[in-house]
């Protein structure tokens, strides 16, 4: 995929169309910088902007992608190319993805588990005080199990695609 062709694509269209950077970007509740920067071959746009944006312009998502405007024969050309490239580069393994979303869930719930481990923290010392070493034992396995759970409900569903957040992620 050329970012500029691309670019130029999507200015010349805007322009076919009689809009300005500003206008196309209202419609598609983007900034006109953010056309300005499309245009310029420095972004793409998102994927979840990329049929509005053909709407917008009146052409394909394969299209806009090719950077041109394509007879049948080279759209279905077209589109095997583009599917091919996106998935090249969009492959992530399953580990990968894992890891990712692990990193995502203790960024987002960092005072949490700072909070939740101060919280079990003080009942240890409690506990190690008046000679609860046992129970002492058991509260951090049911800490760490409980933080786990929760991380893995939210990776698992975000990896795999799942339609509803588990509660509490």
């Amino acid at each position: 995929m050329d970012q500029t062709k691309v670019g130029k694509f999507i200015a010349a269209l805007r322009r076919e169309r009689g809009l300005t950077q500003e206008a196309l970007g209202q419609r598609l509740g983007v900034t006109n910088k953010t056309v300005s920067r499309w245009e310029n071959g420095n972004y793409m746009p998102d994927i979840e902007l990329l049929v509005p944006l053909g709407k917008e312009l009146g052409v394909s998502v394969n299209e806009l992608l090719a950077g041109e405007r394509l007879d049948d024969a080279a759209f279905r050309k077209q589109a095997d190319e583009n599917l091919v490239e996106a998935v090249r580069e969009s492959a992530f393994t399953v580990k990968e993805r894992t890891e990712f979303f692990k990193k995502k869930w203790r960024k987002e719930r960092f005072w949490f588990i700072v909070l939740y481990s101060a919280l079990c923290g003080a009942l240890s010392l409690y506990l190690w005080l008046n000679g609860w070493l046992a129970l002492l034992a058991v509260l951090w396995l049911v800490a760490y199990c409980y933080l786990n759970n929760r991380m893995m409900a939210y990776v698992e569903g975000r990896v795999y695609g799942s339609p509803k957040p588990p509660l509490g992620s």
